[in-house]
């Protein structure tokens, strides 16, 4: 481990936001709060803004890690203890400096702070502290803040870096605990998932104390989530007597420490929610016990975001794989899509993929792979079917839905009128009728309509078809579901 000593700001700021790059977790900040006269800056839920670097890096936050030094030795992650790379940490008040300067330019409208490990995870996440309350306290700043914590920090420090931060993240890094155990020696999943069940109590006590209610996205029947959830809790390595033990342990804390902040001011406890990344190709685990990890991570935490990342091999390790094609984004981005169906389009992992079927189909997107899997339930009749059964047709988002219901009241809809109000007829017109026709004769059946979809999606793999891209949903683009994801 070579350290850098006497090094200026600049240079800190060139090897440790280049040490930052490989984390992705990072999009909207999902809090609005306003100036007050007082303080420097505001929070505006969608003013983060999806600006990408060419290396995939969001530029709109000042992205970096306090230090590239780390005492944990995991081996797909640059900055290992292994590895001989150029090293070095900043000061919390060089952290300060470099944000609101950037702040000041109109560079940034945030920060986005992760850490390799100095000494022990409290040691770090102390230094951590500092720089946020000098941020805040010092400087007031109040622009947005996200933060990632670390594994086994005691929870009291987490606590009150959670007071300060709008967006808390602890990684789970890779989908079960085999995987963690054999790439990650270092880290369990229990020290993980502790610190994620802290932040849920202390999210949730807050928002009771301020009468307020998180919002709550769109899940599957009871009876899908009950057998679901026992999928999921068994691929992340915890039971639900281990969720019920660890929910108790904090219970007591979180409410005393809410109680004592409340008094101080007005700040909310992490107001945006918290979020944790996946690695995904680094480990042999399929797809479906991916999403089941992600459902389980929803249901029993709370999440705002469930952050996937391609794996991309910059060790050389034998414990690594070698993906041919190199980093699986494609995989990547059918996994974003799947989470947003299970998030917001009422479905569960269990309907997407299953044992028998453990990966999706490349050529299709979730949904339409799963329309074709159900032909016995289409097509669905568009002025008589109900929100949730539209909401499943492939073509037709949120934002139609909303609309076809709301033309309805006036109006028999024909294909015209849906294209209008924004439907993607060339998926949904298989899947569709207006007053008992079809938009034009074809043949109903499985064969038929995945050639024609499998023919249009070849186009988009290709990048064929206009405005083609893969890339993270932003969670905060509810008004606009049909932009980030084409349903």
């Amino acid at each position: 481990m070579h350290i850098q000593e006497n090094l200026t700001i600049q240079q800190k700021l060139e090897i440790l936001s280049d040490a930052a790059k490989y984390d992705v977790a990072c999009t909207s900040s999902g809090v609005d709060r306003q100036g007050d006269g007082k303080s420097m800056g505001n929070s505006v839920a969608s003013g983060i803004c999806h600006t990408f670097s060419a290396d995939g890096r969001c530029i709109s936050l000042l992205k970096i890690l306090y230090t590239n030094e780390c005492i944990f030795d995991c081996k797909y992650c640059i900055n290992r203890s292994s590895n001989d790379v150029k090293r070095t940490s900043f000061t919390p008040e060089e952290v300060c400096s470099l944000t609101m300067e950037f702040y000041r330019r109109n560079y940034i409208e945030g920060l986005f702070l992760s850490s390799g490990i100095l000494r022990n995870p409290n040691y770090t996440m102390d230094l951590i502290y500092q720089t946020l309350y000098q941020l805040r306290m010092i400087h007031q700043f109040n622009g947005y803040i996200h933060v990632k914590a670390i594994p086994g920090t005691d929870p009291e420090l987490v606590d009150k870096i959670g007071w300060l931060a709008d967006r808390m993240s602890v990684n789970l890094e890779l989908p079960t605990a085999d995987g963690l155990k054999m790439l990650a020696p270092n880290k369990n999943r229990t020290n993980i998932l502790r610190p994620m069940k802290q932040i849920q109590n202390g999210i949730y006590s807050n928002r009771q104390q301020l009468g307020l209610k998180d919002k709550q996205v769109l899940l599957p029947s009871k009876e899908i989530a009950v057998s679901n959830q026992q999928t999921g809790m068994v691929a992340t390595g915890l039971t639900n007597q281990d969720i019920s033990s660890i929910h108790k342990e904090n219970a007591l804390r979180v409410k005393r420490l809410s109680a004592v902040n409340m008094k101080k001011g007005d700040r909310v406890y992490v107001p945006a929610g918290q979020s944790t990344q996946m690695i995904i190709g680094a480990t042999p685990e399929n797809d479906f016990e991916l999403v089941s990890v992600a459902e389980a991570l929803y249901r029993n935490f709370n999440l705002k975001r469930v952050f996937y990342s391609a794996f991309i091999k910059v060790n050389e390790d034998s414990m690594l794989p070698t993906i041919a094609g190199g980093p699986p984004l494609l995989r990547e981005h059918r996994l974003y899509q799947a989470d947003w169906l299970m998030r917001y389009y009422g479905f569960s992992s269990g309907e997407l993929l299953s044992e028998k079927q453990p990966n999706f189909n490349v050529l299709l997107d979730p949904k339409c792979d799963w329309a074709l899997r159900n032909l016995h339930l289409f097509p669905v009749e568009i002025n008589k079917a109900d929100y949730y059964t539209l909401l499943r047709v492939p073509g037709i988002g949120v934002k139609s839905v909303s609309r076809i219901m709301e033309a309805r009241k006036h109006a028999r809809l024909d294909f015209a009128d849906l294209k209008k109000i924004g439907v993607v007829l060339k998926r949904a017109m298989y899947f569709i009728t207006c007053s008992g026709k079809t938009m034009y004769a074809m043949k109903f059946n499985e064969n038929f309509i995945t050639n024609q979809l499998t023919s249009l999606e070849d186009k988009i793999i290709l990048g064929l078809e206009d405005n083609t891209t893969y890339q993270q949903l932003s969670l905060f683009d509810v008004k606009n579901f049909n932009m980030g994801i084409k349903a």
